[in-house]
């Protein structure tokens, strides 16, 4: 019986230390993830580093400057996300909570009056307070999880900045590249009714037909009947830019009304190597996380197939009086473990092992997707990016073409020289031309935004999420107004 006792008496200490060190599960191990060496189409030469931080103030443009600071300071969608984070924490402080014994009091006063008459008082007072030994691990694995889901929550909200930061600046591109090709139909329309007046003077004077100065109102008229449809596109743009930034549609009206050219793209741009993707962009990071996070949750539900150790206590103390609470006669107690085995649930127990190892398998499947994925956006917006340059210049001397071509045609016909056909073509094809060029200028700014947030390009300052969205007031116990009654 002795040594029984000295045993009992030792596992009885040992029980903590185990509680601590003991877990049953995968451990998560980041996985090893094979990644080209290079982009396709980079030099031989070692490459440089990606320049990611604030890559947007190298378009020059303060205006742009400042929009991406009110959208970090107000986008509803970065409110959210630092509301999550603060969820997130507060779980891992809940999880962490299940590692310490938990502590109640109680208390009682009752008066009763016998049918003779006689009345009596019955005090009582006490304390409970339970412990389950985490013996398994599966509260260790609970935090481990609940962390692994903040980290997530963390680099989440990262990513929302990266689409944010890149949406911003996409449809400045737009509003801007829409406020050129408005100016450029009114300057068009100007200058066919100018064409259309010559051709109605040279019609009065007979020197031709009806059919060259119907052409030539007709034309103006088109021409002139796609700046409603520009100046609609423009609105939806400036709305979408004032949302973003947290205010209502209209509100970025006085600041962006007056034009500006669409910004310049910079002529060089550094895309680092594959790898630092694992580094740089958050939507990987979070697909991680996910993962870890899967990984932990199978140590819990293999827990649940292990005995669980609880020791829970109770002292309490009763009397009639106050003064008879604190007397050894009336009090009470009682401490001892519990333990509880798991013998037979109907297989639910491995099910849900067989479960957490399925979701796992898939958080795993959806970070190698989202490593492909990432790697394919980062190899098409290179594309396009490089093939746009070359498309903006070949469209350029386009454009020079034709507006020699228009001039000399213009020149032609006020002399009588030429066609008025062969005006109303070359004016077509510059007016087509000009307009490809601001749009083109438009897209090889979206395809340099687009490279950025292949990269993981975003916002490098610091978020502060601590701060509630809603700031209570007064919230203890206090009376409440009744709701009015609804008819």
């Amino acid at each position: 019986m002795t040594v029984l006792f000295l045993r009992l008496a030792t596992l009885s200490a040992m029980l903590p230390a185990l509680a601590a060190c003991v877990a049953v599960g995968p451990d998560y191990q980041t996985p090893s993830t094979v990644l080209p060496l290079s982009w396709s189409g980079q030099k031989a030469a070692p490459a440089k580093p990606a320049q990611l931080a604030q890559w947007w103030k190298r378009f020059n443009d303060p205006v742009l400057d400042n929009l991406i600071e009110q959208a970090v300071a107000n986008n509803n969608d970065v409110a959210n996300a630092k509301a999550k984070i603060r969820e997130a924490r507060a779980s891992v402080q809940q999880a962490g909570g299940a590692l310490y014994p938990t502590l109640d009091g109680k208390g009682s006063a009752q008066r009763s009056k016998s049918s003779g008459g006689g009345e009596s008082t019955s005090l009582s007072t006490g304390l409970n307070t339970s412990w389950e030994i985490d013996l398994f691990g599966a509260n260790h694995r609970a935090i481990e999880a609940a962390r692994y889901g903040l980290d997530a929550e963390q680099e989440n909200m990262h990513a929302i900045l990266v689409t944010m930061i890149g949406d911003i600046a996409s449809n400045y591109a737009d509003l801007r590249g829409l406020q050129a090709r408005i100016a450029l139909t009114e300057r068009t329309v100007a200058s066919q009714r100018k064409t259309a007046e010559l051709t109605r003077a040279r019609f009065n004077a007979g020197d031709i037909s009806e059919v060259d100065l119907a052409n030539a109102e007709g034309q103006t008229s088109s021409t002139e009947a796609q700046i409603p449809e520009l100046k609609t596109a423009y609105a939806k743009s400036l709305h979408r830019l004032s949302v973003l930034t947290g205010q209502a549609p209209t509100a970025l009206t006085p600041l962006l009304t007056k034009p500006k050219a669409v910004p310049n793209v910079p002529a060089i741009v550094t895309a680092g190597i594959p790898a630092d993707l694992l580094l740089n962009r958050p939507d990987l990071r979070v697909a991680e996380r996910g993962y870890a996070r899967a990984t932990a949750t199978i140590g819990q539900r293999q827990a649940a197939l292990y005995p669980s150790i609880s020791l829970t206590g109770n002292i309490s103390t009763a009397g009639a009086q106050i003064g008879d609470l604190g007397k050894s006669s009336s009090i009470s107690w009682g401490i001892g473990p519990s333990l509880s085995v798991p013998i037979f649930k109907g297989g639910q127990l491995n099910a849900a092992v067989d479960m957490a190892k399925a979701s796992r398998d898939q958080a795993f499947i959806n970070y190698r997707k989202t490593i492909l994925t990432a790697l394919e956006e980062v190899e098409n917006a290179s594309v396009s990016l490089n093939q746009r340059r070359i498309q903006y210049a070949k469209t350029q001397k386009a454009v020079q073409s034709f507006r020699r071509a228009t001039n000399l045609s213009r020149d032609l016909y006020t002399n009588g020289s030429s066609s008025f056909l062969d005006l109303l073509t070359a004016e077509r094809s510059l007016y087509s031309n000009e307009g490809s060029l601001i749009q083109l200028k438009v897209s090889l700014m979206q395809d340099y935004i687009n490279l950025h947030k292949a990269l993981g390009g975003g916002w490098n300052g610091t978020i502060n999420a601590d701060k509630p969205e809603i700031q209570d007031g007064y919230t203890g116990p206090h009376l409440i107004k009744a709701s009015p009654a609804k008819v």
